[in-house]
């Protein structure tokens, strides 16, 4: 037997009187590290144990049968994973059908094995009638402490012809912070008569536990059922500026047949390019022999004059473009637009281009937007809308039309109120654009609701006194039962009297401070955030923070609404077309208030 080893790497001997390797091993181990890791690893893996190389653990067999055991219905991790499921399946409009695809399921195998999805009808008839319960719930714990609200609404049919009518509610938080929310889509079978829009409209706000009475104002189009709707219920109504602006650009183009004339030879040009992908395909080479952008042309739709501008100016854009492709072709020359109709398109486009910036900046959600309409008006008539030397005779008729139809549709009293009183509780505008004899009439209006509010403002001063008086009050009425004596009236009552009753010219001068304090500082930027303003100098101005909160949360457009339906858009497609109504109300609902 071998006694002795010499080691290859240093020429040391070690010994091996047992004949095993335990003290080769303790040689490399002291001597050379980097080899004893090596060999380790091959001992390791030929003889299948694990050594001093760190190997995974075998698992036991309760462990083994736990990562395959589905998770129980009632633990917590089901629960998470299912209510994630039905929340991407409301957020994101997914068809409920979903969960029951072989992609779907293999996603949630690759993700976690031991999640057993439920079926579609879970879904469909538990898990989200459960989220909208629970939404609802949250939604009617928030609108619980609104003082003061805006509304729209508008009508809308489905794929499937089925009517709806929809509601939204704006109105500013405790922080300053403009909140809209999406309160229902609901089926509206009636006929569409101002009677039932008003009867709904009412039923809706008292199912929401919503007072009337905070109501400031209902933002609707001019559809005759929607104003007779506001009047019958009594509620204040602005008409929505978009709305009002395509009226007014219809108005002003309608007549004109050399604008009828150009418009029929843009919608020609704009079908004959969409009907075919050999036209497509020669216009992009056009577009790019010429250096011109690579766009593609723009179809008008009726009800958006937006889109009857920017498919005019896309025509002009692409003028020689689509020139060269036309007159390739002597069956398509007659397309080509004539030098009278691109002078009426560059007269139409200069009048109207300028106002697509308007009804997009007032038509955001987030956002203050009535206390604009004042300032917008002033400007379409002062420079957008004004007369131009370089203006042709088509362009200053468009104009003149626009301009006069936006006066005249915004001359009622009541909106000029609402008009003035939330410009000047803008800290951008103020009395800048108040006409001069109306300045005095909103200035006593405002005081006179500043002093309306002066109670509920009044709490917060009163409460030193009503703390002091409060530990007053348990001895006095212990001691009043015990004894008739006439008590002495104590520190705390006659301190309470003193600062919850204020003399009438008090409130007088300090409403008067208030209001002359928030003229004199100076005005913010265009471009600051007027909420954030009052958020931090409520405290300076606590009556007409009250006031601020009351009005700047009108919306000037009904385009809430109107994107409302975007999302019923989505859900009732061509796949769902057989959704309930209530099914519909409660996806949408969750869509848009998740």
């Amino acid at each position: 037997m071998q006694t002795e080893v010499i080691c290859k790497t240093c020429k040391s001997r070690v010994a091996t009187k047992t004949g095993n390797t335990s003290n080769l091993f303790s040689h490399l181990k002291a001597k050379h590290n980097d080899l004893y890791q090596l060999c380790s690893a091959e001992k390791s893996s030929s003889s299948g144990e694990s050594t001093l190389v760190h190997q995974p653990k075998q698992q036991s067999i309760s462990s083994s049968f736990e990562s395959i055991t589905p998770y129980p219905v009632s633990s917590r991790r089901h629960r998470e994973i299912t209510e994630a499921i039905t929340r991407y399946l409301a957020k994101d409009m997914v068809p409920i059908a979903t969960v029951g695809k072989p992609g779907f399921l293999h996603l949630m195998n690759t993700i976690d094995k031991r999640y057993n999805i439920p079926s579609r009808t879970y879904f469909s008839r538990i898990a989200i009638p459960q989220m909208y319960e629970h939404t609802r719930d949250r939604v009617m714990l928030e609108l619980r402490d609104v003082e003061h609200f805006a509304c729209t609404t508008d009508l809308w049919s489905s794929r499937t012809t089925e009517p709806y009518i929809s509601l939204t509610v704006h109105f500013i938080d405790k922080a300053f912070k403009m909140r809209s929310l999406c309160l229902q889509t609901a089926y509206f079978p009636s006929e569409h008569s101002g009677e039932n829009i008003a009867l709904g409209l009412r039923e809706a706000l008292s199912g929401w536990n919503l007072n009337e009475a905070r109501l400031v104002c209902f933002t609707t189009d001019n559809a005759t059922n929607m104003i007779k709707a506001a009047e019958i219920n009594g509620w204040p109504r602005l008409q929505c500026f978009g709305h009002r602006l395509h009226l007014a650009i219809e108005n002003a183009v309608k007549c004109d047949t050399r604008i009828s004339r150009a418009l029929g030879v843009c919608k020609k040009l704009v079908g004959h390019f969409s009907h075919s992908w050999k036209k497509k395909e020669a216009l992009k080479k056009a577009q790019r022999e010429l250096n011109l952008p690579e766009h593609g042309l723009i179809t008008e739709c009726p009800t958006r004059w937006g889109t009857k501008q920017q498919m005019m100016e896309r025509i002009l854009e692409q003028q020689r473009a689509l020139s060269q492709v036309l007159s390739e072709n002597r069956s398509t020359r007659h397309l080509v637009p004539s030098w009278q109709d691109i002078e009426v398109l560059e007269s139409v486009n200069k009048a109207l281009k300028p106002l697509q910036d308007f009804t997009d900046a007032l038509s955001g959600e987030e956002y203050v937007s009535i206390s604009c309409l004042l300032p917008v008006l002033r400007l379409l008539n002062t420079q957008t809308l004004a007369a131009d030397e370089e203006d042709t005779e088509l362009t200053c008729s468009i104009k003149t039309k626009v301009l006069g139809y936006m006066e005249v549709k915004y001359e009622d009293p009541a909106t000029q109120t609402l008009f003035n009183i939330s410009t000047f509780l803008d800290p951008r505008f103020k009395k800048d654009y108040i006409p001069k004899e109306q300045r005095e009439e909103i200035s006593l209006r405002i005081k006179s609701e500043m002093k309306e509010a002066q109670p509920a403002v009044a709490i917060s001063s009163s409460s030193v006194g009503a703390a002091v008086s409060g530990a007053e009050a348990e001895p006095c009425q212990s001691a009043t039962a015990t004894s008739t004596k006439r008590m002495k009236k104590s520190l705390g009552s006659l301190l309470q009297t003193s600062v919850t009753s204020p003399s009438e010219s008090s409130d007088h001068a300090t409403i008067e401070a208030e209001f002359n304090s928030y003229i004199l500082i100076p005005k913010i930027h265009s471009e600051q955030d007027p909420l954030a303003w009052w958020g931090i100098h409520k405290v300076n101005f606590p009556h007409l923070s009250k006031l601020a909160e009351k009005y700047l949360c009108v919306p000037a457009t009904s385009t809430p609404s109107e994107r409302l339906f975007s999302t019923p858009g989505n859900v009732v497609t061509c796949q769902r077309a057989s959704l309930k109504p209530n099914k519909v109300d409660m996806l949408v609902f969750l869509s848009k208030n998740l």
